[in-house]
């Protein structure tokens, strides 16, 4: 049997009897689909503002609009409504990867493909076809990127306008497991099955830093400042401190990690193959809370703030997305904003918000990097042993402290330090004088 022919990299547009529209033609209305809204009750509803999405092993996109009820007399709280959107038979094999931006929603599947969605327009928007391999992690920074990870061992950085891939990175030896994007836009950070945590330069487009480690990671995770990160191996958490380098302390969880989620530079929200959701605080290491949140494991969390609340969402094997509000004491366990339930076996949830976000796009276009010297391409191809890290000495981040994200000594590795343009240009002169002193 011939194996199926795949495009390079882009928009794949050819899809059944659409084929030949170009990608900004409109595809397959979500409208249109089956939907399974149950009629309204008449009441009048504010406008919706977010969006539920989730996907499942059953191959299906669920969306849920979420209505914000006017309070009534002697209310307390904001009644949260969610209403059935559509269903939408998405891909030809298990969901396992979803995100968001300001418009769109993307869906990464085993059948290879990432779905785009135009929420405004309310259609299927067509499919990426770069990968071999399972799609494992979608991110978006901003409106204007998309990065993906496949169990092809590749990472793309996409322009989520055009939809064209900007950069294709052999990333690691076996799968992407997990990436995360750092708060700036020009550093993120992915793990694989090759025992490797490596530093990625999104800014041109290659690697920066790998560091070996001990076991498989599947989940790895910036903080909203990016002062640190966190690595999980199993139920295990590292935390790495990015000013040194370091792992400042480990967070054991009962089971698998499936999840985690900084809702503060400090705090962080892990769920895993269990019914509940745990906080633990990054710096003491103590588990704060926990509530039970599932009847099933917790496969998925999302969280997001508004101006009145924080929140997050939980997407369970039993079947249900559950909305809570967290509590501004810690020690209070969160109060079930609304719930719904799919009847599916989920896998991976977020919430779309019907807002402009002022997210600052800092990830420029990944462009090909500048011809190399011999010289630079030996020391870059230079391996290291042990948990020693491979180290580049072009500018990744001129405003970072201390690079040292891969180092496990308190002291960064000599040579690892960033060095702005204007201080290695010093050096250099400094050096040339030295040289021709010593000439004379």
């Amino acid at each position: 049997m011939q194996a199926r022919k795949r495009q390079p990299r882009g928009l794949d547009v050819n899809l059944s009897a659409d084929a030949g529209r170009t990608p900004s033609s409109p595809l397959h209305p979500l409208s249109s689909l089956p939907v399974c809204a149950e009629p309204g009750s008449g009441r009048r509803r504010v406008r919706c503002c977010m969006e539920l999405v989730a996907g499942c092993y059953e191959q299906v996109l669920f969306g849920f609009a979420v209505h914000l009820e006017p309070k009534a007399s002697g209310d307390h709280e904001q009644k949260w409504t969610p209403a059935a959107d559509f269903t939408h038979h998405a891909h030809t094999a298990s969901v396992s990867a979803v995100a968001v931006s300001s418009r769109f929603v993307v869906t990464g599947s085993k059948d290879e493909t990432i779905h785009i969605y135009d929420m405004k327009k309310k259609i299927d928007h067509g499919a990426l076809v770069h990968h071999n391999g399972t799609i494992t992690c979608l991110k978006f920074h901003g409106n204007r990127h998309l990065i993906s990870g496949a169990e092809d061992g590749l990472i793309c950085v996409w322009d989520a306008k055009k939809w064209e891939c900007l950069k294709s990175m052999k990333a690691h030896r076996g799968h992407v497991t997990f990436l995360s994007i750092h708060p700036s836009g020009k550093l993120a950070l992915s793990v694989g099955t090759d025992k490797t945590l490596r530093t990625w330069n999104l800014v041109e487009g290659r690697s920066a830093f790998i560091k070996n480690i001990k076991q498989n990671a599947h989940i790895v995770e910036w903080s909203p400042r990016g002062e640190k990160y966190v690595v999980v191996i199993l139920n295990k958490i590292d935390v790495y401190q990015l000013d040194t380098a370091s792992v400042s302390g480990t967070v054991t969880n009962e089971k698998r990690v499936s999840s985690v989620r900084f809702l503060s530079e400090s705090l962080l929200a892990v769920a895993g193959d269990e019914e509940f959701v745990r906080f633990f605080d990054c710096d003491s290491l103590v588990c704060l809370s926990q509530f039970k949140a599932h009847e099933n494991r917790v496969k998925d969390m999302f969280t997001f703030e508004t101006p009145e609340h924080h929140i997050i969402v939980t997407a369970s094997s039993d079947g249900f997305i559950k909305m809570w509000k967290l509590k501004e004491d810690k020690g209070v366990l969160p109060s079930l904003l609304c719930e719904v339930n799919t009847n599916a076996r989920l896998t991976c949830v977020a919430v779309w918000l019907d807002r402009v976000t002022d997210t600052k796009e800092s990830l420029l276009p990944a462009v090909e990097p500048p011809p190399v010297s011999k010289q630079e391409q030996s020391k870059r191809n230079k391996k290291e042993s042990g948990c020693e890290v491979q180290e580049e000495e072009r500018q990744l981040k001129p405003d970072m402290k201390k690079c040292g994200l891969t180092g496990d000594s308190n002291k960064p590795t000599k040579g690892s330090s960033l060095l702005s343009t204007k201080k290695r240009k010093t050096v250099e002169m400094l050096e040339k004088k030295k040289r021709k002193k010593k000439k004379i």
